[in-house]
């Protein structure tokens, strides 16, 4: 069947027409020929106009041959501008010059496969420096050591110098064979970063600190980088990055920093070398950022929403922090335990008093501005108004201890550890009535069992692993129906998903149903109007700080107030598909997301789409049947044909920005499907002491060579409508894609998609435009 496409109000080159419901006006599917049909074309086939959004017509040929269908949009109006990305963790690009670890300097390369391939984005995760402890836990990236600082992770030192001696260059092409690995060896890149930028710094730090380039980056950040070299020298100095353990350096002033960073003082070298680290650090991601922007690309970064205890921050403005709270995330489809991510929590009303200066500094320093886009989380859950006391004993309710307090009996210890139960609580518990259980005083908070879980295992008085010791005994301290308030006994706060605790469980039908609705109004009412508030109060000012794009994460669950505030404030959200928001559905509608969202097959918190396919069949089935339209099995691996689908509905969707993760590209082709998918998966959120190592398998210039992967990104990415940067291979304007879609229009749907997976009959009596 032969098919012309056409708009009655403007002629639409063919080239770039891949789904209908990209574009507006009445397009005319001719089945009779190759010429345009005229608004007054004589049909015996009545045309039928689609009136509703996303409305489905389909045309049954068992009668008559239709000439053409109609898909009527109203009025002409202006197509919205819509781009593409891809997102890869810095620290897992793979190049011929990196060693062992991304790079900067390595986005330039990336840039030009981005540009390549179709794609005005490229998202990256957090990239500030996460130097905490010294060992690959700093691999997680959102534990910051300073919202300002960038990582030595990402310094290429062969470029430090232009007059590099020979035997450091032997060395460095050594040290990149030896770490050049299946994954990233963080400790072993760090500290062979470090080992040889401190060479390189020796030989060449008075040109470098004369310079007008280091002098001018000096006096734009010497407010945040004194702090932040004070910092590493102490953290040095005392083997730790617990400022509490300083001794007179605990507290921070102005009058210490200073003394410690004068020319003067005898660590003044050590101190300079973090400014050139950090001024080397600037320098090369400026200059991929640059040439970025020369090439119609944006940086995508993403803002932490916490800090780590052990910060600059949380030393140099205490005050600013609530160091005896915790962030962390309900339970929710990454986690169904919750996360407890362990950094503190903001004192908003403090930062309130300035403005929040903090914040804005955060936003609309140098770092920020290399950046065109940021991502942060929305999930704020303080400042929020607690059940009183007074409103619980009306409601009938009074053991207040027995609600607050870790309900632990001996049946419960013996389900979770076995034999082992009497062991367990004879190190962690005590008996304060018969077979009642409170946890002893060193360890009665999440905080306080690391330490003492530690210091047991090192006496091997323990046959369990670690993991399942721990993870038992947060599931015993999380079992409670009500918090208390640590600064106010009188008030509390329900326990989320308090009715699935066995301590609710065992409670009187009266409790329950009391708890229930009041479970109920505390999380779904009484703090709407407060959390709006509070959004519109300090959001506008952080907005305003910056003119980058910011995208915001609200995933899992988030106040209802939460949307139509960021439609308010035209922040933009983001859509996986795996994760709908809207109630009732298993696999969200692309097709159906709202222009103010980004959309994404997966992300870096949740498995591949390769993985997610292969790991669990009754789901592929499901999303087979429901998505892809087929009764018939799916195949058991992810295969070309699957992928495809699945990226052409996310960049057909009406979402601003279609992202997509590097892996779940690469999964175009077979040839880059050998790794096991399983190993793919850049973070495991139900483990907090996940190593952040994932490293692609391929190189950057290898992929820049694979002209028919770019080809086939580009021809879904200019398919969709969505815009293209100008890159060398324009000319070839992807000629097969366009015969292609000459000969079966991919607006046809999901039936023509299906119709090439494994094992599903073409659907030839139906043509259907969604």
């Amino acid at each position: 069947m032969k098919v012309c496409l056409f708009l009655l109000w403007f002629k639409l080159s063919l080239d770039i027409i891949y789904d209908l419901r990209a574009y507006p006006g009445k397009v005319h599917f001719c089945t009779q020929c190759d010429k345009q049909i005229q608004s007054s074309c004589n049909s015996e086939f009545a045309p039928q106009i689609l009136k509703k959004t996303h409305q489905e017509l389909s045309v049954d040929f068992s009668t008559r041959q239709p000439k053409y269908i109609v898909l009527s949009d109203g009025l002409m109006r202006e197509m919205p501008w819509r781009g593409a990305g891809v997102a890869i963790p810095m620290f897992s690009i793979r190049s011929d010059a990196d060693m062992g670890v991304g790079e900067f300097l390595d986005l330039k390369l990336l840039v030009d496969w981005a540009v390549e391939s179709g794609f005005h984005l490229v998202q990256l995760l957090p990239i500030n420096d996460t130097s905490v402890h010294g060992m690959w836990w700093d691999s997680y990236p959102y534990s910051s050591l300073s919202v300002f600082a960038l990582h030595p992770l990402y310094l290429r030192v062969q470029v430090l110098s232009e007059n590099i001696s020979k035997d450091i260059m032997e060395e460095i092409q050594r040290t990149r064979k030896q770490l050049d690995g299946k994954n990233v060896d963080y400790e072993a890149s760090m500290a062979a970063k470090l080992s040889i930028a401190k060479k390189i710094y020796s030989q060449e730090k008075e040109n470098v600190f004369s310079s007008v380039a280091f002098q001018d980056f000096f006096s734009e950040n010497q407010d945040w980088l004194k702090p932040y070299a004070a910092f590493c020298f102490l953290r040095d100095f005392f083997e730790t990055s617990d400022h509490s353990q300083w001794g007179r350096f605990s507290l921070f002033s102005k009058d210490k920093l200073e003394k410690l960073v004068s020319k003067d003082s005898l660590h003044y070298d050590i101190i300079c070398f973090h400014y050139y680290i950090q001024f080397h650090l600037h320098m090369q991601l400026s200059e991929a950022a640059s040439y970025a922007r020369e090439k119609g690309v944006v940086l995508k970064g993403d803002l932490p929403i916490g800090v780590d205890r052990n910060s600059v921050d949380t030393w140099v403005f205490p005050n600013l922090f609530r160091m005896n709270t915790s962030t962390g995330a309900p339970p929710d489809y990454f986690d169904k335990n919750g996360q407890n991510w362990g950094f503190p929590t903001y004192n908003w009303e403090e930062m309130s008093k300035d403005n929040y200066a903090w914040w804005r500094g955060r936003l609309t320093q140098n770092l920020g501005a290399s950046r065109s886009c940021i991502d942060w989380s929305l999930r704020k859950f303080r400042p929020s108004i607690p059940l009183s006391q007074e409103e619980l004993e009306r409601e009938g309710i009074w053991d207040f201890n027995r609600l607050s307090q870790p309900y632990i009996r001996q049946q419960h210890l013996q389900e979770k550890f076995g034999a082992s139960w009497t062991i367990i609580a004879s190190n962690f518990l005590d008996e304060f009535q018969k077979d009642h259980y409170q946890f002893k005083e060193d360890c009665d908070t999440e905080k306080k069992l690391h330490p003492k879980l530690k210091s047991c295992l090192e006496k091997s008085i323990f046959l369990e692993s670690e993991e399942k010791i721990r993870r038992n005994l947060f599931d015993l301290i999380q079992n409670v129906v009500l918090i208390k308030d640590r600064e106010d006994s009188k008030k509390f706060y329900p326990r989320f998903n308090l009715e699935d605790t066995s301590s609710f469980s065992v409670l009187d039908e009266h409790s329950k149903n009391v708890l229930k609705r009041l479970y109920y109004d505390y999380y779904f009412q009484r703090q709407e109007t407060l959390w709006r508030q509070n959004a519109l109060k300090t959001l506008p000012v952080l907005l305003n700080s910056s003119d980058m794009l910011a995208c915001g994460e609200d995933l899992g669950l988030i106040p209802s107030c939460v949307h139509p505030v960021m439609q308010e404030l035209g922040l933009i959200g983001l859509r996986i598909q795996r994760m709908p928001s809207e109630p009732g559905l298993e696999f969200g509608i692309p097709s159906q997301y709202s222009y103010m969202t980004v959309c994404a097959p997966s992300c870096h918190d949740c498995s591949t789409l390769r993985a997610w396919w292969e790991e669990d069949e009754d789901r592929r089935r499901r999303f087979f049947q429901t998505v892809v339209g087929s009764d018939l099995l799916p195949p058991d691996r992810c295969t070309p044909e699957i992928v495809e689908f699945v990226l052409r509905q996310h960049v057909e969707a009406p979402s601003m920005w279609a992202i997509f993760p590097l892996q779940d590209l690469l999964a175009l082709k077979d040839k880059y499907t050998t790794r096991p998918a399983a190993e793919e998966t850049i973070n495991d959120p139900t483990n907090p002491k996940h190593y952040w190592r994932y490293r692609v398998h391929v190189t950057v210039e290898s992929l820049l060579e694979d002209k028919e992967l770019i080809s086939s990104i580009k021809g879904l990415v200019h398919g969709s409508g969505r815009s293209c940067p100008p890159s060398q291979g324009d000319e070839l304007r992807l000629g097969k894609s366009n015969k292609d879609s000459v000969k079966q229009p991919a607006g046809t749907g999901e039936a023509h998609v299906a119709s090439q997976l494994n094992g599903i009959p073409k659907k030839e009596e139906a043509v259907t435009v969604a």
